[in-house]
């Protein structure tokens, strides 16, 4: 595959400024896509080799087009995720000011987090929805609109000025994006991971979604998201997309994932990857039963009384 990332174009999206975090990104061509389903599907025809997208943020949770991509298209498997705090500034043309904004942009995402902003500072602008936040600033350069919420370093790229900066509706707000790329064998457990599936009903009764959520319970593994998309078959039918502490090569996480995929209809693995908002050091203790030695020892335990040595 060629040396090259796709990611959540076009330049100076949040999204950049996060993918150029990696050590990594120095050595491939960043390639921006106009849509985060064009940039998963260069990874899916062979034309990039991984693709850097949103996934979630801390004011409205799961990117639901990112989410819909992973569940509905061609398999592709999370392998980095990346945290990036976001505040926006409002971008205009030189000589704009505030009682001249009649019409604002960005990204869908973005609204939530300066909702507040907006109604207190412009209650009578009209929002339309951009491709992206930077797509919104490139918009606002052409005329199309009055001003655009982007970070404030897109201003430069597209002959923008800051009209006010640092807005944000919820203090200490973050983006996760992840590097996503075709299936293949997750890299080894670090001790700080997480594993991301996702799960479809076998049928719809009462108690369906706590016999899910059960066997992460019982193995002692903690949810960090849990987030329904409908599945296009009808209302009142969706799958569930969970990200859980742990990697598939633990046994408490592999004997979750066996139990899930003999009572769910379908299980799609997403991956198990290095997490980005801890470091070893700071993983919550294991519960008590639900190490890989205690697994060991119980499998060990079965065996004997198999054999009439217990």
């Amino acid at each position: 595959m060629p040396a090259s990332y796709a990611y959540l174009g076009p330049k100076g999206t949040f999204t950049e400024v996060a993918l150029r975090t990696l050590p990594e990104s120095a050595t491939r061509e960043l390639i921006p896509y106009v849509s985060v389903q064009s940039a998963l599907d260069a990874v899916r025809t062979g034309e990039a080799e991984a693709a850097f997208v949103p996934i979630e943020n801390s004011v409205e949770g799961g990117i639901t087009t990112t989410l819909d991509e992973l569940v509905a298209g061609a398999p592709l498997m999370i392998y980095r995720e990346v945290l990036l705090s976001i505040t926006f500034a409002l971008l205009v043309r030189p000589g704009t000011q505030l009682s001249d904004i009649k019409t604002v942009t960005a990204h869908p995402a973005a609204q939530p987090q300066v909702r507040n902003w907006l109604k207190a500072n412009l209650p009578d602008a009209t929002w339309e929805s951009a491709a992206s936040n930077a797509d919104g600033a490139r918009l606002v350069q052409e005329g199309r609109y009055d001003a655009a919420f982007a970070g404030e370093f897109a201003a430069a790229r597209y002959g923008l000025v800051p009209l006010e900066t640092g807005i944000h509706d919820a203090e200490n707000a973050q983006t996760r994006f992840v590097l996503v790329g075709r299936p293949a064998r997750p890299a080894a457990p670090t001790g700080a991971d997480k594993t991301s599936v996702v799960l479809w009903q076998r049928d719809d009764h009462p108690g369906a979604l706590r016999d899910l959520l059960g066997e992460f319970a019982t193995r002692g593994i903690n949810l960090m998201l849990l987030q329904s998309r409908p599945t296009g078959a009808g209302i009142g039918n969706y799958c569930f997309c969970v990200d859980a502490e742990g990697h598939i090569s633990d046994r408490r996480m592999a004997e979750t994932l066996m139990g899930l995929k003999r009572i769910c209809l379908q299980v799609r693995f997403l991956g198990s990857y290095p997490r980005a908002d801890v470091g070893t050091d700071g993983v919550r203790p294991t519960p008590p039963g639900t190490s890989d030695a205690e697994f060991v020892a119980a499998a060990d335990w079965v065996a004997r009384c198999q054999d009439g040595r217990f």
